[in-house]
């Protein structure tokens, strides 16, 4: 969507546009017809256009530096940047960037649904809509554009800079990608690696490398904490959400109000409070915001309980760590489906999170038989090879016993079985339903 978007932008501004596609004419159909009355210039699965007129290159955000059509418009010093970077470059709007290996989601949405609440002109853009570029082409003046930003997005950024930024934490992920955890680490440092005295950035305190790392930034940082009381930042004192920073300190809400699970979301939602405040929004619209707040769609989302066992959604989670906090935030037993597409995982913290909270696993996936052999060298062996969801679910019916929780956390990206995480976690909650209503199949 975001290399559609970027050629409606770049059209808009009236700029001569050539767009390139792996694919075969005959394969773009649908993406014709969306361009249809745009002059572009289009290169199928064909690198014979020449580069002599061509300033910079908007790169879709999952393409690798390697791409062939990359290497050509490297070696012709053509200035390869993002649609973040782009939509950065076109208006003078304030930003407000979420990054990190996990929370991204629920964090941005959280923000926005703050910034609406607060009647704040903002609108919520990035991994989360139409493309940061089309986006920040198209806002209205003083509109913040609230930016979830992956890895992908952040590589390619030279001179954005947003007001406010995020980082959630820092664990091993996309390495498929990114070759190294320094790469990745790097990329996702990018978010606030630009900012200055006037600007802030939010990290987690209770994240050590992420501290490290954090020495390489000179701006005004504000930390948030789940298990410390801090100096300055925001945290949880006697149940109380806490924020102390910039001159202020005062008490938000009691952490009991909180709707969704986990120690994450805690988190998730200290991250969402820190930025709400530096965005000047009153202690009661956070509170009532949070205390509505049911999470997001496919992030350890609730499903249904049938015959006494309850049924959780949690799709994105497509590596490790993110597995392990839905662990973590779910009362066992569990039976736990997981597997998928091979980014180069270690599984061994995620195996060894079950604690004897998890009583039974289900893998499918190309990472089955990895994961497999992981859990058999920590001595974990209640494991069910399967090779579709509807198995995969059908046999958590088999497993599973009044007050058993099934969590869907592949710790896993949902590529080679599935276009995406969402259509995954559909997948699985279509399942659940269909076995839930016909308990005789």
């Amino acid at each position: 969507m975001s290399g559609i978007a970027s050629v409606k932008a770049l059209d808009k501004l009236g700029k001569k546009v050539s767009a390139y596609d792996s694919k075969e004419k005959e394969s773009m159909g649908n993406v014709l017809e969306e361009l249809k009355g745009i002059d572009v210039n289009y290169y199928f699965n064909s690198l014979d256009f020449d580069t002599e007129n061509i300033e910079y290159a908007i790169k879709s955000p999952g393409i690798k530096y390697e791409t062939p059509v990359i290497q050509k418009l490297i070696e012709n010093n053509v200035k390869i940047i993002g649609d973040l970077e782009a939509g950065f470059m076109v208006t003078k709007n304030e930003f407000v960037a979420i990054t990190g290996t996990n929370g991204k989601t629920t964090i941005t949405t959280l923000i926005g649904q703050l910034a609406h609440d607060a009647n704040k002109n903002a609108m919520v853009t990035g991994n989360i809509g139409s493309g940061v570029f089309f986006d920040a082409f198209n806002a209205k003046n003083s509109e913040i554009l609230i930016v979830e930003a992956s890895s992908f997005q952040l590589d390619s950024t030279f001179t954005f800079k947003p007001h406010i930024s995020i980082i959630t934490n820092l664990t091993p992920d996309h390495l498929d990608w990114h070759k190294t955890e320094e790469n990745y680490y790097n990329a996702k440092l990018k978010v606030a690696i630009n900012q200055n005295e006037e600007d802030y950035c939010i990290l987690n305190y209770d994240d050590e490398l992420l501290k490290q790392y954090a020495k390489k930034l000179h701006t005004n940082i504000c930390y948030f904490s789940s298990t410390k009381i801090l100096e300055s930042g925001i945290y949880v004192e006697n149940d109380m959400i806490t924020y102390n920073f910039a001159g202020e300190k005062s008490t938000i809400m009691n952490v009991k109000e909180i709707f969704i699970p986990g120690k994450h979301n805690l988190e998730n939602i200290l991250a969402a409070c820190a930025a709400a405040k530096l965005m000047k929004i009153d202690n009661t619209t956070i509170k009532k915001t949070i205390k509505n707040f049911r999470g997001v769609e496919h992030r350890l989302e609730y499903v249904e309980t049938y015959n006494g066992v309850k049924f959780y959604n949690d799709s994105k989670g497509t590596n490790p760590d993110s597995s392990i906090k839905a662990i973590q935030g779910i009362q066992g037993p569990i039976i736990i489906i997981a597997g998928g597409y091979d980014k180069n995982s270690d599984y061994d913290g995620f195996i060894n999170s079950f604690d004897n909270k998890v009583k039974a696993m289900i893998l499918l996936g190309q990472t089955k038989e990895n994961i497999k052999n992981c859990a058999l060298n920590h001595g974990f062996n209640k494991i069910y090879m399967v090779e579709t969801m509807d198995e995969a679910v059908r046999k958590s019916y088999e497993l599973s016993e009044k007050g058993d929780t099934v969590l869907l956390s592949p710790a896993c990206a949902s590529w080679g079985m599935y276009l995406n995480y969402e259509v995954r976690g559909k997948d699985f909650k279509e399942r659940v339903k269909f076995y839930g209503e016909n308990t005789n199949i």
